[in-house]
């Protein structure tokens, strides 16, 4: 059986997990972990908790669990103080606070999800990007 790894996230991770998972081959997706924005941006910042928005992406595309439990890991509330929430957003970061670990989070929703790959996120520290310009920084 051959490796795969592929390095990424967000959408284009999300569409080619979904077609390479369906082939025989070994398949590891190691995830990018600087995501700050949206759902993902207010749960580091109010729960401390790692990015889990790409994460969540890559485990829906390997999982071979029921579509009902596919949907419920994307679905985004629309009221109330969870507006604009993933489900899933929330599962992997009640994950990793039983954990303790993110990692350890991650290899859980995997085997919950019955995931057709090992999903790899590329750290395990709070990261964020900078862009440096001659006279700016940001």
């Amino acid at each position: 059986m051959k490796n795969v790894v592929t390095i990424g996230g967000g959408t284009r991770s999300f569409v080619l997990l979904s077609g390479l998972k369906k082939y025989p081959i070994k398949l590891s997706a190691i995830v990018s972990m600087a995501d700050d924005g949206g759902s993902t941006g207010i749960l580091r910042d109010e729960l401390g908790v790692l990015p889990p928005g790409d994460v969540r992406q890559c485990l829906v595309a390997l999982s071979d669990s029921s579509d009902i439990l596919r949907r419920l890991m994307n679905y985004r509330f629309n009221e109330g103080g969870l507006d604009g929430h993933s489900f899933g957003n929330i599962f992997l970061g009640a994950l990793e606070k039983i954990n303790g670990s993110f990692f350890k989070g991650v290899e859980d929703a995997g085997k919950i999800l019955n995931a057709k790959g090992k999903v790899i996120p590329v750290t395990d520290k709070d990261t964020n990007l900078k862009i440096i310009f001659k006279t700016k920084y940001y």
